[in-house]
């Protein structure tokens, strides 16, 4: 047997990784165990799937010491306009109104995992386990057990950031809330007729919700919902029957467009774990939660975990505390609720609620939207939440070091 690690973090992607850059430093014994070999395309390629940050998100990689590795190639939204097809309501968002240099920033997961792999490997105290898969987990008094291919290692604390089909949660018995929309999203880079702007769309259209994100390259990244029944079709269209179609939901405000890339479907459910912690064991990332896309929140929710995570273990370390105890872990759970909920719920309202095309229920949320436009504390508050500036924020959230 190995020496027992003081945290084991499953899943070496982007969460996971994040939090081994954390804890790193402080004096800990940190494994990372991942099943895929880590390593970055060195191409950039124009399909790279853009991935949207908060500005929260923005100052936790900034505490973290990453975000000089990654601004040159994110590309800043400074503007969301928020608007449905065939109606009069829309928002409009903006980072001046906010005192932010941008409300967010769009990056491509490429970019971003060629800034936390170096980063990682430069964690001399973290050892990367890679690749290794998991083979069964047991959670004991003193330890939690992991077994891989060729051999058994044993922590304090096991960390799951092993995705939405978690093994170590399956394994360990958490319970789940599930949803499923019978919806996909269809994800492209598309190059518009006119300059994004730094802007961001919204679109709420009959057919699902359709985001335009701005890129670096003049390109914008398409996330575009639809039903189950119609990924087929809409992926055998050729590009310009593609982009007439996105053209049709979206509306004209970036021009024609001109060119799309590889497309790519992905089905989409919801998953919530609402007791994320048990004795010596932590469910992070998508492994506690998997949203819809609509709001943009999945990794950045995730992210927030992290942030929350790091600093509960470091203080309970510091305070001699074990940090896989529930008495350490309950901190974070209570810290960590009501964010996770509310993300949950508040994406589930916006899918079922724009969802719905009868006309009395179209008419009142379009009045709903346009009386955003005219309150700005209630346009203020929707902007902070948005950013992940609301509620109680840990050190690096606020762009502070732990």
């Amino acid at each position: 047997m190995n020496q027992p690690y003081d945290i084991l973090i499953i899943g070496g992607g982007m969460t996971g990784a994040s939090l081994a850059i954390a804890l790193s430093g402080h004096g800990l014994h940190v494994g990372l165990v991942e099943a895929a070999p880590l390593k970055v395309d060195a191409v950039p390629n124009y399909d790279d799937r853009g991935i949207a940050l908060s500005h929260g998100s923005q100052r936790i990689f900034s505490a973290l010491g990453l975000w000089d590795a990654m601004h040159a190639q994110a590309q800043p939204i400074e503007h969301i306009h928020v608007s449905e097809q065939g109606g009069f309501g829309f928002t409009h968002l903006h980072a001046a109104e906010e005192n932010v240099p941008a409300l967010g920033q769009v990056i491509t997961a490429r970019d971003l995992g060629a800034a936390l792999l170096p980063a990682l490997e430069q964690c001399t105290d973290v050892e990367i386990i890679a690749p290794a898969r998991v083979q069964w987990v047991r959670v004991e008094d003193e330890y939690a057990r992991i077994g891989l291919e060729d051999r058994e290692l044993q922590s304090r604390l096991l960390i799951a950031a092993d995705g939405g089909q978690s093994l170590v949660r399956n394994q360990l018995g958490f319970t789940c809330r599930r949803r499923e929309y019978q919806q996909s999203a269809i994800i492209a880079n598309i190059t518009p007729g006119r300059p994004h702007g730094n802007s961001a769309w919204e679109r709420f259209t009959g057919h699902g919700p359709m985001a335009m994100l701005p890129m670096t390259g003049g390109r914008c990244a398409l996330v575009w919902t639809v039903a189950d029944t119609d990924v087929g079709q809409v992926l055998s269209l050729n590009d310009r029957d593609f982009l007439a179609r996105v053209q049709q939901g979206f509306g004209w405000r970036l021009g024609k467009l001109q060119r799309c890339g590889k497309r790519s479907a992905y089905p989409l459910s919801q998953l919530w774990v609402p007791e994320a912690v048990q004795h010596r064991a932590v469910v992070i990332g998508n492994a506690a939660h998997t949203l819809h896309p609509v709001a943009g929140q999945g990794f950045n929710l995730g992210l927030r975990d992290v942030a929350v995570l790091a600093e509960v273990l470091l203080q309970a370390v510091r305070q001699g505390q074990d940090p896989g105890l529930l008495d350490s872990l309950g901190h974070y759970q209570q810290w960590r609720k009501n964010d996770q909920r509310g993300v949950v719920e508040i994406t589930n309202l916006l899918v079922r609620g724009f969802s719905n095309q009868l006309l009395p229920m179209k008419l009142a949320r379009n009045l709903g939207v346009l009386g955003l436009e005219t309150l700005p504390p209630a346009r203020h508050a929707i902007a902070r939440a948005a950013m992940g500036l609301h509620g109680r924020l840990p050190r690096l959230s606020r762009g502070l070091p732990l």
